[in-house]
């Protein structure tokens, strides 16, 4: 058979190490003069094997078939089969069942439930990447950002996805804290050989929370080092999330930076208003909350950063209102933002720029574009507007947020003044916002 003799010539070319991780799980499902389909255990694996060694594969089918047998990879049909573990993980029948190593996973930590924005799409996008087996991010994705951003809530659903879909793939989940705990207690004990080896050669998929806590720690910098280096050359997947740019990190040794920084590194920044308003809206629904339009913008406008800030006015109203057997009401509201916050924030030209960019669903760099389009134009403008009667912003500043001059804010106040004498439609759109205004 063509493939078992393909495997031997594989076995010399490859090395025992790499045809024992790669080519020795394939399973042939069908051989024939014209096709041989190689079955994987997963599509992560099929997808490191097309990249690495299906040139290799190919070219040694048609030497020893001496015809143009071409080699197809597919996913090996394995029904998952639940068992029962603490963590609620699936695994396949075949696979030793303490395979993956993974922290504590919160059920609604998944991509479907995460809050998409032009602050978080890149990142969410690279975690997607990486689980699919796509080579678009490279071997290592580092993510930072500030607390509360999403960071958790993408590698939980990393690892939710994997669990799910790739069960096959040995996946370790882990804090750093953890990591040097282990690596501690392992010296201590004399087993440093096996904790290598649970790492270097028992995990296909590496994630890492909080890298930063490594912060002067030498020798377990030195070990992850080596550990990344490893995982890396073997074709591996790595996530690190920390709370500061890579470039930023202080006590971390610059060979383990350069190590960390070998495929795509992005930040988080804090949602804008769009977005806030869309995690005010879901969060509202999961917890069964029924919030009016005027309270979902109050509380998206009022409350930035850290989304868990968010959560806890959310289940603030929810309580309150549960336990005085009413509905939530705009008081409330304001007591239990000034509770989260403080005192509701003066209204900024900037803070009116987001608002007007939901409500005329155009984006806040649209409005600080140099774009004149009709339908980027009159909102900036009308923003420009609002900004001049509602704050005591000089022209200069007003101007200076859409990245124009005093001028142009003199213009568009005319421009928009002139509309609400002549157009009623206008006229009453501008009077809403500006009763939104008021609200803010």
């Amino acid at each position: 058979m063509v493939w078992e003799q393909a495997k031997s010539v594989l076995k010399e070319r490859l090395g025992d190490a790499v045809f024992n991780l790669w080519i020795s799980p394939l399973e042939c499902i069908s051989s024939d003069i014209d096709q041989i389909q190689l079955a994987c255990p997963d599509r992560f694996y099929r997808a490191h094997l097309d990249r690495n060694h299906l040139a290799t594969i190919q070219e040694i089918v048609t030497c020893l078939s001496d015809t143009s047998c071409k080699v197809m990879l597919c996913d090996k049909e394995v029904p998952i089969l639940p068992v029962a573990r603490p963590k609620g993980q699936l695994r396949l029948p075949h696979i030793p069942e303490k395979r993956s190593v993974v922290r504590s996973l919160h059920p609604r930590y998944t991509f479907d439930a995460f809050m998409l924005g032009e602050s978080n799409l890149l990142a969410q996008s690279a975690c997607k990447s990486m689980v699919n087996g796509e080579d678009t991010v490279g071997p290592c994705l580092y993510i930072n950002s500030s607390t509360g951003l999403g960071k958790s809530h993408l590698t939980h659903a990393v690892a939710h996805t994997l669990l799910a879909e790739s069960p096959a793939t040995r996946l370790r989940y882990i804090t750093a804290q953890q990591f040097s705990s282990e690596m501690v207690r392992c010296i201590q004990n004399k087993s440093m050989d096996q904790f290598k080896s649970s790492y270097h050669d028992q995990c296909d998929f590496l994630l890492v929370e909080d890298i930063h806590s490594l912060k002067g720690k030498k020798k377990t910098q030195e070990e992850f080092n080596e550990l990344l280096d490893s995982l890396i050359k073997s074709g591996k997947r790595v996530i690190l999330t920390a709370n500061t740019p890579l470039r930023d990190l202080k006590g971390i040794d610059s060979e383990f930076q350069s190590r960390m920084s070998s495929g795509l590194v992005t930040t988080i920044q804090a949602p804008d208003l769009a977005t806030r308003y869309r995690i005010v809206e879901h969060k509202a629904a999961q917890g069964g909350l029924d919030l009016s339009e005027n309270v979902i913008s109050y509380i998206s406008q009022q409350i930035q950063g850290d989304v868990r800030r968010i959560e806890s006015a959310l289940l603030s109203l929810s309580a309150r209102a549960s336990l005085l057997g009413g509905s939530v009401d705009m008081d409330m509201v304001r007591e239990i933002v000034a509770d989260i916050v403080g005192l509701p924030r003066n209204l900024t030209t900037e803070l009116i720029g987001e608002m007007i960019s939901r409500e005329f669903n155009v984006s806040y760099k649209d409005l600080q574009s140099r774009s004149r389009k009709r339908g980027i134009a009159f909102p900036r403008q009308v923003a420009m507007y609002l900004g001049r009667k509602h704050t005591e912003e000089s022209l200069e500043k007003i101007g200076k947020t859409f990245n124009r001059n005093h001028a142009t804010v003199l213009y568009a106040v005319k421009v928009v003044s002139d509309l609400c004498r002549r157009d009623t439609s206008v006229r009453r759109q501008v009077e809403i916002l500006d009763r939104k205004m008021l609200e803010i």
